[in-house]
Parts: C-alpha cells; structure tokens; sequence
C-alpha cells in the first residue's frame, strides 16, 4: 500500500486540498481581464500580510530568485553592503553580491546563534562616510533554526541611509513582520514556506526609498528587473509568463490565511514550536538554539552521539512515511531539522515524536515509549 507522507521539512511544504483544488482551474489569458482580476487580488492579500503600504511585486522564481532581485536592483558595482550571516542562506546573500559586483563585508555569528543588532549600530555608526548602501539579513535563518530580532535590528540602523534588506522567505506568515511599521526597505518571500503553496513565486516589498536606488542602481538585471515588473503590475500584468497555477493557490492561501487571521497564524506557528522543542527536550536530546531566538518556522536538533543525520532521517521516511530534514552546510553531519510552517497539523507532530522515539529506542538510547508525545501533548494542551 502506498503511503501517505507527512512534510515537516523547512519547505517546500504540505499543501492545502483546498488549495489544490484552486489550482486546478482551468488556463486563463495571463493578458486577459481574469488575470488582472486575479494579479490584484493577490498583490491586496500579500500587502496585508507583509503588513505595508509599499509596492508589493510578484515574481515567477524561487526564493532566491528574490534575492538575487534585491540585489540586482539596489545595488550597484563596488558597493558596499553589510551582510549579517547567521548559516548558510546569509552566505546565500555572500555570494549573490559577489556575483553581481557587490563588496560584501560580513557580520558573521556561529551558526545557531542569532545577530546582534548592536554589533549592527556599532558598524553602522562607525561608518561616518556612509560607503555601506545596504544591511542584508534573514528573518529567519532556515539552516539553523534560529530567528532574527529584525525589529531590533531596523532599529539599530538609526538614521545610517543604507537600505535594510530582509530575506523573509521561511519567516513570513510565521513571525510577526511588520514592514512598514519597521522601515523594512526591502522584504522577499517565497510561495512554498507558510503561504502553504508549492514552490514557483518568489514576492518582494519595495520601499520608495529603495525605489530611489534603483533609479540609480546600474547593476545588469533582466528578467529580475523590479521597475519592469511595476510598469507591468499597473496595467494588471506581468512582464514574463508567470505561474498562473500557482497564483490561483496563492489566491486560495492567502483568502484561507484571511479568515484565520494573521496573528492566530503565528500563534499557530509558535505554538508548533513550542510542541517540538517540549518533545526533543524529553527525549534528551540537545536543541541547536536557545529559546530567545527560536525559530517557529523550524526547529534544529543535535544528532546523538554515535549516530548520523541520516540514522534518523532514513528510518522515519522508509518506515513511516515522515520526511524531515537533515543538516546543511557546516551543520550536515551534526543537526536534523522538523519543520513546523506552512500546512501542519498538531497531530503530524505527535506522529512525528511517536516514530522518533522508537527509531531511538532501537538505536539503543534511553527513552520510554510515549514520553516525547505526551510532552508535546501537555503543550498542545495548553494552547488550545
């Protein structure tokens, strides 16, 4: 019998049958009044969730595709910017700006730690001549598990011209962002983390203080071109052929993350959280991030001694249809990641910990069947 699989990795993520069903509707003219119809919609939809008033661009791309965006259109040769790493997806941003001619001075943290955004005002203020033109940073960094103070961090740019640039592609949706109320510059997100939709969009917030920069921005760019895709957004279009399929399940996410709510969204996220790291807790197993900067998005478990990422990941695929994610990068051999965004369900979670704790017993550890799931159980309890 075939089974059915249960999707706690960082993304892409389970999605909704309803979703799906939207999906399947039948083609429209990508240049035809349904589409205008449909592109404004969801342009609304995300500007409520991005919590802005700026202009809200939707590309037909990865998450990185946004990224490379934010780079390509703020930035020009031989700037300079400010990438706060905390894993690999700031090294992400490390290496787009190198790409593109971009100097790239790093503010970097062992991973599993989050920013601190005075290290950020003390860099800031130090540059008195005003050669950094951007702050790059995750709100969430995927990788480790462990999220960023971006609030904080907005503030401790203080009156420094550079643009604030964030990668919101796993925290939307899951922590609280407030774009405008922030001074955000520049926000991206991605369609398969908790817009529960599968991958293909990648949305980016422009402020105009950005779209100031990119009026003197002389970085190459085509496809990614921002001013393009807001020349074509007016009329109701896209430049290039976009994933209408996908924007019908974006449409149907966002009117599902509408009735929700959004802050019961991200108390739904904190409270997967908090099941999680109540479980690995009681299994004994050692947690990558302190709780101040836990991510509600993903969580990162050490790897027993003696075992492999793979000891863990393999049996609870093969056997019981639960797909979770090892390590990335320095961290591949010694974290595996449960993602908790997007579609997820209390009950994936306790099944998740059931699985895991007889993969352990076998493997020889010290744990009692059921005392992972009734830790997470008596969170789950407590935020119904």
């Amino acid at each position: 019998m075939e089974k059915r699989q249960i999707i706690l990795i960082p993304g892409p993520t389970a999605v909704p049958s309803r979703v799906l069903r939207a999906m399947g509707a039948p083609a429209i003219n990508h240049r035809g009044p349904e589409f205008r119809e449909l592109i404004v919609e969801v342009t609304a939809g995300l500007k409520q969730v991005y919590q802005t008033a700026n202009d809200v661009l939707i590309l037909t791309a990865s998450g990185t595709g946004g990224m490379e965006a934010a780079v390509a259109n703020f930035l020009s040769p031989g700037d300079k910017a400010l990438v706060v790493s905390i894993g690999s997806f700031g090294d992400r941003f490390v290496k787009i700006c190198r790409a593109f001619g971009v100097e790239a001075e790093i503010l970097a943290y062992e991973w599993g730690q989050a920013a601190n955004p005075q290290d950020v005002a003390d860099r800031l203020a130090a540059d008195t001549a005003h050669k950094i033109k951007a702050v790059l940073v995750q709100q969430n960094e995927t990788s480790t598990g462990v999220l960023n103070d971006i609030q904080a961090i907005a503030a401790a740019r203080g009156d420094h011209p550079a643009l604030l640039i964030v990668d919101a592609i796993s925290g939307l949706v899951a922590a609280e962002l407030l774009t405008d109320a922030w001074g955000l510059d520049v926000v991206i997100s991605g369609s398969q983390k908790a817009f529960m939709i599968p991958p293909g969009l990648a949305m980016v917030s422009v402020s105009p203080r950005a779209w100031e920069a990119a009026e003197k921005c002389t970085n190459s760019r085509y496809y990614f071109d921002l001013k393009e895709a807001k020349k074509f957004l007016e009329k109701g279009e896209t430049p290039f052929t976009p994933a209408v399929s996908v924007l019908f399940g974006l449409r149907e996410s966002l009117r599902m993350l509408a009735d929700e709510g959004l802050a019961a969204a991200q108390e739904r996220h904190a409270l997967y959280r908090d099941m999680v790291r109540s479980g690995v807790r009681a299994l004994d197993l050692e947690l990558l991030a302190d709780d101040a900067a836990a991510s509600p998005a993903v969580t990162a478990v050490k790897v027993p001694a003696g075992l492999t990422p793979k000891d863990i990941t393999g049996p609870l695929r093969e056997r019981f249809g639960i797909v979770i994610a090892g390590g990335q990068g320095k961290l591949s051999d010694k974290i595996f990641r449960i993602g908790h965004l997007g579609y997820v369900q209390p009950t994936d979670i306790l099944a998740t910990f059931a699985a895991l704790e007889m993969i352990l017993a076998e493997r020889g550890l010290p744990v009692q069947s059921g005392q992972a799931v009734a830790a997470a159980e008596e969170v789950l309890a407590g935020g119904i």
